[in-house]
């Protein structure tokens, strides 16, 4: 177990205690095996549906185009960020494990945050590729090269690690005037800075790590579509703005998927809306484990050129099984 060492300060402040305490699972503390399919489904049907977008965008070479390596990302993502949850909620639903040491709860906090940005970027890589396929389309080839690609998809890789990688020392070294009780089931950085005490070093530049992607990425994927609504109501036919509306609407769906239970519980927090505890936590399952469960399926259903490789590539085995 990690330890971490426990000093006095001023206003009765120590040092990080050697365990974080996680709210149990809603409803269910006394029952917690009952949790433990439903999880595990939704894991697995997460990691199923993403893998096979990995596996169908890395194989066909008629997918490498900037579209899907933003799908390919996101998808990317969408397995990170459930892996990183999985170990504290089945520690929950299969033992009742409310105690993570604080070592594994910087870590999983670390991960579930660095995947959480890495899709908010994403969705705005996204969101910037369709403003660009619809109001620049004789441009958009020349302007989305290959090259440009690759330097926004290091970027996003930079954004989330040289960003988030000083947040697990900086909480480590905050002194704590609170209980280290958090109040949902798996570790948050805004759960576990707010029990660092009134004006601790390095909660100003966590706070700003945190909020500046989750602030600034929703505005700026809705300025695109603004941009976007421009073009289609300049276009002739409703069958034009139809095809060109059709484009959207997966990514635009996953948008709406990941930042409106953000949003909602954000709200809830600042304006203090008295919610019961179990409504906020399970609000907080939907902004996290549906996203991942769901974007496989939206964009397997609305994208036909996706639909069709995994037929295509699932064909020749029933074929070959037959004779």
């Amino acid at each position: 177990m990690s330890t971490f060492p426990i000093q006095a300060a001023s206003n009765s402040s120590i040092s990080m205690d050697p365990n974080f305490l996680l709210v149990g699972l809603p409803g269910l503390s006394a029952v917690p095996s009952l949790w433990t399919i439903p999880l595990i489904t939704v894991y697995l049907l997460s990691a199923l549906g993403n893998g096979t977008i990995l596996w169908i965008i890395a194989l066909e070479p008629t997918l490498h185009h900037p579209m899907y390596f933003f799908l390919f990302l996101l998808s990317l993502s969408d397995v990170g960020l459930a892996t990183s949850l999985m170990p504290t909620l089945l520690g929950l639903a299969l033992a009742d494990a409310h105690a993570v040491p604080a070592s594994a709860c910087l870590l999983q906090m670390f991960f579930v945050h660095v995947f959480s940005v890495m899709e908010s970027s994403v969705l705005l890589a996204m969101a910037f590729d369709r403003a660009l396929a619809i109001c620049r389309p004789l441009h958009y080839p020349r302007l989305l090269t290959n090259d440009v690609i690759t330097k926004i998809g290091l970027a996003i890789v930079f954004r989330c690690l040289g960003l988030h990688l000083p947040l697990p020392f900086l909480l480590a070294r905050m002194p704590y005037c609170r209980p280290q009780v958090l109040t949902h089931s798996y570790c948050l950085h805004p759960d576990m800075a707010r029990l660092a005490c009134p004006g601790a070093r390095g909660a100003v530049y966590s706070f700003f790590v945190v909020l500046s992607a989750m602030g600034l990425d929703p505005l700026l994927i809705f300025f695109s579509y603004g941009l976007i609504g421009r073009v289609l109501q300049g276009l002739g036919s409703s069958e034009d703005r139809w095809k060109a509306g059709q484009t959207c609407a997966t990514h635009l769906s996953a948008v709406l998927l990941f930042y409106v239970p953000m949003i909602l519980l954000a709200l809830i927090d600042h304006l203090r809306v008295p919610i019961p505890q179990a409504a906020h936590t399970l609000l907080s399952y939907v902004h996290f484990l549906l996203p991942p469960l769901m974007n496989p399926i939206l964009y397997s259903v609305k994208m036909k050129e996706i639909r069709e490789r995994i037929f295509k590539r699932l064909q020749p085995r029933k074929v070959g099984s037959s004779h």
